[in-house]
């Protein structure tokens, strides 16, 4: 496009000089003439504007050239207070967040099968550069463990944590289900029950009495069972108010409170525990120095298995993707935005390290090609209004 540019102002000189030489009779070449003229001057204006862009014209200290490498340090300053101000605010980032829905491209991204897969591999292929590291990274690790479970009471959080799993339609559907286990032990050991009630009588009833009041009771127990399938049962009922109960004294009962952190303490203090745990570290380290190309493999197909059944739950489950995208919200409302200054002076240093003459290379293989067509509409529309003047001049003469 540069050449282009360059060849159109040779072409307007070449022109002009041609009509320079052509007879004086000929009255049409004064109008090519001063188009041809015009365009020089337009295409040299916009070729001087263009360069002092990103450098000075033919090396020569003119004033107000070479602006974009002059003024880096500015640029990168507005630039970061640009990015702080109009984008990492919290309005502005809860808005985009909201139209880019991260639980959904999340969720897509893991039903792609490939990509799971490549990550599942690279993920399972860190693990030995990981953790036979020695004593160090196993200090480190258990210090940090220790330390974040001292860093607050244990009973409020099990608390939320309880609350969270006993209203999630999943601890329903599993008290479902554990009641349709229930009656099918039920009918399959119906004789066992009345065998057990028939031997627990008195001796003195007839055998017919027994049968009788054990088919009774197993009926009833079956009755009940399937009965308690409703949500609106008055035992199920009784259930959910002393969960609820029970969730909100873990909460705020100092008693329990008192009670949790005994338990934590004894847990964290207990050598056991720590035994325990660096036993399995160290089994951990010991399989993965064996055969860790084996060992990565089924790493990878476990993960890559648990992956694509967390694509097909949020893909499936709304309330779940709702959830995510309201943490992901928060998470950015409290890390990014109260320290979008310290972002937006980021930016502005790492422009200001850059190197000018990197830059202006850069900046120019992207909008060169814009700036070229800049050159070329300067040519025409300086010929086209030098045509103009000179006609207009001819009609007043």
């Amino acid at each position: 496009m540069r050449a282009i540019a360059t060849g159109l102002l040779v072409a307007m000189t070449a022109v002009y000089l041609a009509t320079r030489m052509a007879p004086a009779g000929w009255l049409w070449v004064g109008y090519v003439g001063a188009f041809a003229e015009a365009a020089m001057v337009g295409a040299c204006a916009d070729w001087f504007a263009v360069t002092a862009l990103f450098r000075r014209p033919l090396g020569l200290p003119i004033p107000h050239t070479a602006i974009i490498p002059r003024n880096k340090a500015r640029i990168g300053q507005a630039l970061g207070d640009f990015i702080g101000g109009e984008f990492l605010t919290p309005r502005v980032l809860d808005r985009k967040l909201r139209e880019l829905g991260p639980a959904r491209r999340l969720a897509d991204w893991l039903r792609d099968a490939g990509a799971v897969e490549v990550l599942s591999a690279r993920i399972a292929e860190m693990l030995p550069d990981i953790t036979p590291s020695g004593p160090a990274l196993r200090g480190f690790i258990g210090e940090v463990a220790r330390r974040a479970a001292r860093a607050g009471p244990a009973a409020p959080l099990a608390a939320k944590l309880l609350g969270y799993l006993w209203n999630d339609a999943g601890a329903q559907r599993l008290l479902d289900r554990a009641i349709d286990r229930l009656g099918a032990y039920l009918i399959g050991h119906g004789e066992f029950i009345q065998a057990r009630v028939a031997g627990n009588s008195w001796r003195w009833m007839p055998k017919w009495i027994d049968r009788l009041l054990a088919e009774k009771l197993t009926a009833g127990l079956l009755r009940a069972v399937g009965e308690m399938r409703d949500p609106a049962h008055p035992w199920r009922l009784e259930m959910r108010e002393a969960m609820d109960r029970f969730i909100a004294r873990l909460a705020d009962d100092p008693d329990f409170l008192a009670r949790g952190e005994a338990l934590k303490d004894k847990l964290l203090g207990d050598p056991r525990l720590r035994t325990h745990l660096e036993a399995v570290w160290a089994e951990l380290e010991e399989r993965l120095g064996a055969d860790p190309s084996g060992l990565a493999e089924i790493i990878a197909q476990a993960l890559a298995r648990a992956l694509t059944a967390l694509g097909e739950w949020l893909d499936a489950d709304r309330g779940a993707r709702e959830r995510l995208d309201g943490w992901v919200r928060v998470a950015a409302r409290r890390t990014l935005s109260p320290r979008r200054k310290e972002i937006g002076a980021f930016v502005a240093q790492v422009v200001a390290g850059w190197d000018a003459r990197e830059v202006v290379e850069k900046l120019e293989l992207h909008v060169g090609k814009d700036l070229q067509y800049i050159r070329i509409n300067g040519a025409l529309v300086g010929g086209l209004v030098g045509l103009l003047i000179y006609t207009a001049s001819r009609l007043i003469h």
